[in-house]
């Protein structure tokens, strides 16, 4: 089965039918191949119009009748290749769009496993027991800093004595 017949037909793997569509890996890949094979069409549309100009300069004003019909196959392949040009421009838009969105899919899956891992972290913490635990480190914090004053005053014998 040729690709193109495969592309027509949906000849994706039968796990991607399963599933209910293809995955993003998957359509890129059908993408991808669509859009070589169209460049490849394009290459031989451009080297047939390149022909057909060649053989209605060759005919020129000896032979008007060929030399019309090398033009109108010319404009013909020309049309066509517009249309290509087209479908490519469409393709690669499409391609862009599904490679963001599955990019967007990743970022929005490891937020959400950054989210499960911060609940598990935050399970074992009750905001009682840290309310707490801050009255706590308040409390030994002044006791030492009462410590540090009673130190680092003078001990003065001759400021108690009055005259």
């Amino acid at each position: 089965m040729s690709k193109i017949s495969k592309f027509f037909k949906g000849g994706g793997s039968a796990a991607s039918k399963r599933r209910g569509g293809p995955s993003p890996q998957e359509a890129l890949a059908r993408l991808r191949e669509t859009e070589e094979m169209l460049s490849k069409k394009q290459e031989y549309l451009e080297t047939r119009i390149e022909r057909e100009l060649a053989v209605a300069r060759q005919h020129g004003t000896k032979n008007k009748r060929a030399a019309l019909q090398a033009l109108k196959r010319k404009k013909r392949y020309e049309k066509q290749l517009n249309q290509i040009d087209g479908t490519l421009s469409t393709i690669e838009f499409q391609r862009e769009a599904l490679e963001n969105s599955h990019t967007n899919t990743e970022v929005l899956k490891n937020m959400g496993y950054a989210a499960q891992a911060m609940k598990k972290v935050h399970e074992n913490m009750d905001l009682n027991k840290i309310d707490d635990l801050m009255q706590d480190i308040t409390e030994q914090q002044d006791v030492a800093q009462e410590i540090s004053d009673a130190i680092s005053n003078r001990a003065g014998f001759a400021d108690e004595f009055d005259e």
